[in-house]
């Protein structure tokens, strides 16, 4: 009897935020994956969120693009953590590499940079389950940003549920 090839495969990621100074944060992106290995970190300043720094490395990657990525990565400096950046960020990336993980990581670090302005509001979040699902959706109704950008606030979670207007 013949054994079918099973694939292996494992994926870790995390984005860490640190407030440097008053007028300076920075977001890395770690991704650590049977195929890749590589971080991405930017630096913010506030209060008009520009990314005043950017910067990684791959360890490894399948595709050989991720291997050079400093160039790539200075075309976002003058970039602000806000509306449009999902759509600036991957069109200036690609202008110097065709490497699909970099644009992710840095899109991870912009979400980490906004859900980092949302802590001191979750603070206030109900103890009971239904004024808590009330408390989230009322968040997400005041900042629409919010919509997507973590696994909780994503389509088809209950804390987004009867939100008009996120499609």
């Amino acid at each position: 009897m013949n054994m079918p090839q099973i694939l292996n495969y494992s994926r870790s990621r995390s984005t860490m935020v640190e407030q440097i100074d008053q007028e300076t944060i920075r977001s890395e992106c770690i991704l650590l994956d049977t195929l890749s290995q590589g971080s991405v970190a930017i630096k913010v300043k506030l209060p008009d969120l520009e990314i005043i720094e950017a910067f990684g490395k791959f360890q490894r990657s399948f595709q050989a693009e991720c291997n050079e990525i400093g160039t790539a990565l200075e075309k976002i400096i003058g970039v602000r953590v806000g509306p449009g950046m999902l759509k600036i960020i991957p069109g200036l990336l690609q202008e110097k590499t065709s490497c699909k993980q970099l644009s992710f990581m840095v899109e991870e670090c912009c979400h980490g940079v906004i859900l980092a302005f949302t802590k001191d509001t979750l603070l206030e979040t109900p103890a009971q389950l239904e004024g808590s699902i009330k408390f989230y959706q009322q968040m997400v109704k005041k900042n629409i940003r919010l919509y997507n950008r973590c696994a909780a606030f994503a389509k088809g979670s209950k804390l987004v549920e009867g939100i008009d207007g996120l499609e």
